[in-house]
């Protein structure tokens, strides 16, 4: 049972005690991260056996976060649609969330180039949660490795 409703606070800081999933008996999320947990973005499911999906799958044993982020690209190497699915702690829900918006749009090559740190501090991480952005960037390449595999597999 959490302490405080996230739903009502206001505050850019927000201490919390509770069954948020994977969360300790107190952790503190930035309004940023709140926002994404609460409204996740692209939160859903691309057909996996689609040439044109490609689909991430990574995990952090440590804290027992996993997180699948696909991909779809049209005919021109636009990426038109991202989907998330994330089990774990509110801050790796927000970086899946935030990796998804951030990557429609972009072509394969620009979506590349999201780092970590730039979901981060985007998301005002803490260096304890510095992992899930971590996780969104090496779910990105995945996915982004995925799709092109099954480019180079088609063509043969």
């Amino acid at each position: 049972m959490a302490a405080v409703s996230f739903r009502k606070s206001a505050a850019s800081l927000l201490l919390c005690r509770g069954r948020l999933p994977g969360a300790g008996s107190l952790c503190s999320y930035h309004k940023k991260v709140v926002d994404h947990y609460e409204n996740p973005r692209n939160v859903g499911s691309l057909d996996k056996n689609s040439r044109n999906v490609g689909t991430g799958l990574v995990g952090a044993p440590a804290c027992g976060d996993v997180m699948k982020l696909q991909i779809q690209v049209d005919e021109h190497g636009k990426i038109v649609d991202a989907k998330f699915k994330t089990f774990g702690c509110g801050s790796a829900i927000a970086s899946s969330s935030l990796a998804t918006e951030w990557v429609k749009g972009k072509s394969v090559d620009e979506a590349l180039k999201i780092k970590n740190t730039d979901i981060a501090k985007e998301l005002c991480l803490p260096p304890v949660k510095l992992h899930c952005s971590m996780l969104a960037e090496d779910a990105i390449k995945a996915a982004l490795s995925d799709y092109r595999i099954k480019q180079r597999d088609e063509k043969k």
